[in-house]
């Protein structure tokens, strides 16, 4: 399968995600890191983008809170190439209702090769590097042809 290029602008679209247990921690680190939030695009879930907005005064797109399809709401921006990196402070301890949602949600974003981090150091990492404030070029399968060849399957 072939890779096509999408173009990431400077000023990433940032998807930010917390479960209950990590909303403090995600706070804590969005302090820290406020002036390179500042930076870019930012979209959140109803609850973790009230804390940064109250908290950071940062200016935050907010989508329906976790159990209201959050994870759908964000597949479909990532899969419609609407966000280039995904901050998911995880709460791996906790059992969630909505853990297959969870799952997907990460899942179409390996699909799509998009940056993630699931907890502080990852993150750290990833908003510190020096790929984040430029522009850079992310390969993505050309999924197109691969869906063309399925469809061939399925009707021979």
């Amino acid at each position: 399968m072939k890779d096509n290029s999408i173009t990431m602008a400077k000023a990433k679209t940032v998807a930010i995600v917390a479960h209950d247990n990590k909303k403090q921690d995600l706070l804590a680190w969005a302090k820290f890191n406020r002036e390179a939030l500042a930076g870019h695009r930012l979209i959140t879930t109803g609850t973790t983008g009230a804390l940064l907005r109250t908290e950071l005064d940062l200016q935050v797109e907010l989508l329906q809170s976790g159990l209201l399809g959050v994870d759908q709401q964000l597949g479909a921006k990532i899969s419609e190439g609407e966000i280039d990196v995904l901050i998911f402070f995880w709460d791996p301890l906790e059992p969630q209702p909505h853990d297959q949602d969870l799952e997907s949600l990460i899942g179409i974003a390996l699909v799509w090769n998009i940056p993630i981090a699931c907890n502080r150091a990852s993150a750290d990492f990833l908003i510190s590097s020096s790929l984040m404030p430029q522009a850079y070029q992310r390969l993505v399968p050309d999924y197109e042809g691969h869906s063309n060849r399925l469809l061939r399957l399925d009707v021979a």
